[in-house]
């Protein structure tokens, strides 16, 4: 039986955006379902591990500034890196939770619009006003969203998720997991997509 892929990631991810852009087509086309779990970096990356954001890590960082345009343009992604590289993520995956809650057949479409906003339209979205406005292209209803994401309810749920993710071995964005295989990076995309077409690590000459 074929199971879903969990897609882990960070809205802050520009790694996450890259592979957020490929899913759908590559789940369609092995006729798997994407279950879209948004986590915190801040958690697994600063707090767990003890590392500093990519960004800011010396020689990593400018690293990252090169390789994040090229591996884009590879995989045929737009990217623009001229925003804000380091939002809140808070906002955002708080509303991903509240989508989860109240309208959990557009959670996709969600977090695939929301990435696009800042990283193609270079928008903040640590900025509540800029999530509404995807949400309201989205054709949802905003009225009780800013209270509702600020309730503890909610930020429980937002907390629990990230710990799940932890107790999965979630360490970095995007990850993905299908039939119990754990694959991490953006790089790895053909690894997941020979997983789904062979079901097997061999290699493809035996």
């Amino acid at each position: 039986m074929k199971t879903d892929i969990d897609f882990y990631f960070d809205f802050i991810s520009p790694y996450g955006y890259i592979a957020a852009m490929k899913m759908d087509a590559l789940a369609a086309q092995h006729a798997r379902n994407i279950n879209w779990k948004p986590f915190l970096l801040g958690i697994t990356v600063l707090k767990t591990m003890g590392l500093k954001p990519l960004m800011e890590t010396p020689l990593k960082g400018d690293y990252c500034r090169h390789d994040i345009p090229r591996l884009a343009k590879l995989l045929g992604v737009p990217i623009n890196l001229n925003g804000n590289l380091n939002p809140n993520p808070l906002p955002a995956i708080r509303s991903a939770h509240w989508v989860k809650q109240h309208y959990p057949e557009m959670i996709g479409s969600f977090c695939r619009q929301l990435m696009i906003a800042q990283w193609q339209l270079a928008q903040d979205i640590s900025d509540i006003k800029v999530i509404e406005a995807v949400l309201q292209d989205l054709k949802i209803n905003i009225d009780n969203l800013a209270t509702d994401i600020q309730t503890n309810g909610l930020k429980k749920q937002v907390v629990a998720e990230v710990d799940r993710a932890m107790k999965v071995g979630v360490f970095g964005s995007p990850t993905f997991v299908v039939d119990q295989e754990m694959i991490w990076g953006a790089d790895r995309l053909w690894m997941l997509e020979h997983w789904l077409t062979h079901g097997s690590w061999s290699p493809l000459s035996q």
